[in-house]
């Protein structure tokens, strides 16, 4: 089993491996409202009778996930999104294109003096690179210095603190390049 929701549609995943992928939409596949969950189907049969009839994957196996009205927009806006993952060459490329992206926050953070990165090199992210200064009083200033800038959502999740550049699908390079830019402006005037 697994929870996707940061990386599903970000690079090939071998589902055959997996017995259940849940994942939420909102990160790298829609907006927010929608599930897609890929479930085995001897899994969909194992829930318990007893559970709420709309609580069953199995509902969802036998009726072509069309028990009850789905949300249609939202499901016509994943359309386009698969659309424009497989005009710009597909779940590969899509790989290629988010390891360029992190690569180039990792190379910045790992040669900074004044950040660093919070996760060890060998369960680093792809999707969210997680950061921190040297103080949380520092963190709290370049999060809002980040802000004025136009760079929104910086600020760690609310348990782990420190600071967190999310570079889903839909990132461009270009956005990477800029916040690189303003760490190194701050760096030379708080390093």
């Amino acid at each position: 089993m697994a929870d996707a929701s940061s990386d599903l549609f970000s690079r090939p995943i071998d589902v055959s491996k997996y017995g259940l992928i849940y994942a939420g939409a909102q990160k790298n596949l829609g907006p927010s409202g929608i599930v897609l969950v890929i479930v085995r189907d001897d899994l969909a049969e194992k829930a318990p009778a007893q559970s709420p009839t709309l609580m069953q994957y199995r509902t969802y196996v036998k009726e072509s996930s069309l028990y009850n009205t789905p949300p249609t927009l939202v499901i016509y806006m994943v359309g386009l999104v698969l659309q424009w993952i497989r005009s710009g060459g597909g779940l590969a490329a899509m790989a290629e294109r988010n390891e360029a992206k992190a690569r180039l926050l990792y190379d910045f953070l790992d040669g900074s003096t004044l950040f660093r990165g919070t996760v060890h090199p060998d369960s680093r992210s792809l999707m969210n690179v997680c950061f921190r200064t040297p103080s949380e009083a520092l963190d709290a200033q370049f999060v809002t210095e980040a802000s004025q800038r136009g760079f929104e959502g910086l600020k760690g999740h609310r348990s782990a603190g420190g600071m967190r550049a999310s570079l889903y699908n839909a990132m461009p390079e270009s956005g990477v390049d800029a916040l690189i830019a303003f760490m190194r402006e701050f760096e030379t005037r708080h390093g």
